[in-house]
């Protein structure tokens, strides 16, 4: 199932240290390859030699072999990885990984992955609720790290609550579904969480009639909803797909489009389209004003100016937002060109997306009628992730795994 997939563990000082040694032999026996780092504190409740049986390869705890002088490259670690798991993860390396701290092999190592990170916490439950960790666990959910909650029992101490470390089975699940976009529960196709899924997708411009020979439009070519349309379709989706008025032909035979002409006519397609759907993204360069009044003849010019009276379109977004379900996952889109990210995170509450989709029209190579992008993911579930310029057919991948971990959180895989 994870052949050909390469996990760092990362292992701190805890008690739940001793679980981990599970985690590792699941991860093996799914056929990843797994390395190991340990901080000093960790060896202390469960051997390096434990971690290098298990995971066939020697376990890294210093910078550097004291017997020899091998250097351990935290970057080559690093750059190696697809996937970084920390379990457990006590309440001072949150803290520390929170505030870029390096002060041992395995957080130099989180600075320098770009890999995702994982992290399953594992601490009393006073320290798990005091507000200090809870600060730092969100900071970094906002800084794209993945988060396996910590569960509920009984705990060293002791007492019982909130802060023991996920069990083995659960970490691997959510490692197996962040790396093959699926969870574990027999299926070892990726592209099988799509399958059958019903999704929308809007994309292009729309067109605003001033008269029968003028209208108001934008530059949008439709390039990055298609390509989307297009990935989502080849994973096994069921896709509707209303577009404006494009240049270009969806290939796929998943794919139904919709063809539309202004802001009003996708306002209705969507809106009886959207409650058959599981997921819908916004992709389209929907117009916000239209003509106040629309001349049956064209309007001759009679003079060195002219006024236009506009008036606002529906807001699609927001009005499907409004009917969506907690069954439902819906995508938004944010063109920038100043304040990107504020703007963005105000979009993606106002209009109830799980996550949007930011580009800036700063950024060469992003925005219309380009072949690439470079985007930003902003989600309530992963917090911001950055990605780099890319074909957008690539960036289209991007999306669609996201959207299948927005299913896999939503429990609806």
């Amino acid at each position: 199932m994870l052949t050909g997939k390469k996990i760092l563990v990362g292992v701190t000082g805890g008690i739940s240290a001793y679980k981990t040694a599970s985690l590792v032999r699941l991860l093996i026996k799914a056929g990843a390859e797994v390395r190991v780092l340990m901080s000093e504190t960790a060896k202390k409740f469960v051997t390096p030699l434990t971690f290098a049986t298990l995971s066939k390869n020697p376990v890294f705890t210093e910078f550097y072999n004291p017997e020899n002088g091998e250097w351990h490259s935290h970057v080559k670690l690093a750059l190696w990885a697809d996937l970084y798991i920390v379990a457990p993860a006590t309440a001072n390396s949150i803290a520390k990984m929170a505030h870029g701290i390096a002060d041992n092999l395995l957080l130099t190592t989180c600075l320098s992955a770009r890999c995702r990170i994982m992290i399953s916490p594992a601490m009393d439950l006073d320290m798990y609720s005091n507000v200090a960790t809870q600060t730092n666990i969100q900071t970094l959910r906002q800084r794209g790290f993945l988060v396996v909650e910590a569960g509920e029992g009984e705990l060293a101490s002791g007492l019982s609550g909130k802060g023991r470390m996920a069990e083995p089975e659960e970490i691997f699940e959510a490692a197996c579904s962040f790396l093959l976009n699926t969870p574990t529960s027999g299926k070892e196709n990726p592209d099988a969480a799509l399958k059958g899924r019903s999704i929308m997708i809007t994309a292009g411009p729309t067109r605003e009639k001033i008269d029968p020979v003028r209208f108001i439009t934008n530059h949008s070519t439709g390039k990055m909803g298609y390509a989307i349309a297009e990935e989502l379709a080849s994973r096994g989706a069921s896709v509707t797909l209303i577009s404006g008025p494009v240049q270009i032909k969806a290939k796929h035979p998943n794919i139904k489009v919709l063809d539309v002409v202004s802001a009003q006519d996708m306002y209705n397609a969507c809106m009886e389209n959207f409650p058959k759907c599981d997921a819908a993204v916004m992709s389209a360069a929907v117009a916000d004003f239209t003509p106040a009044t629309k001349a049956d003849q064209k309007i001759k010019k009679t003079g060195d100016d002219m006024t236009l009276h506009l008036s606002a379109t529906k807001d699609i977004a927001k009005a499907l937002g409004q009917m969506k379900t907690d069954r439902q996952v819906f995508v938004g889109f944010a063109l920038e060109t100043q304040n990107e990210m504020a703007n963005a995170q105000k979009k993606l509450e106002s209009k109830n997306f799980d996550f949007i989709v930011l580009n800036s029209l700063n950024d060469k190579g992003a925005g219309f009628g380009h072949d690439t992008n470079k985007i930003t993911i902003v989600s309530r579930m992963d917090g911001t992730v950055d990605f780099a310029l890319k074909p957008k057919t690539e960036v289209a991948s991007d999306i669609a795994d996201q959207i299948v971990r927005e299913f896999s959180h939503k429990n609806l895989l």
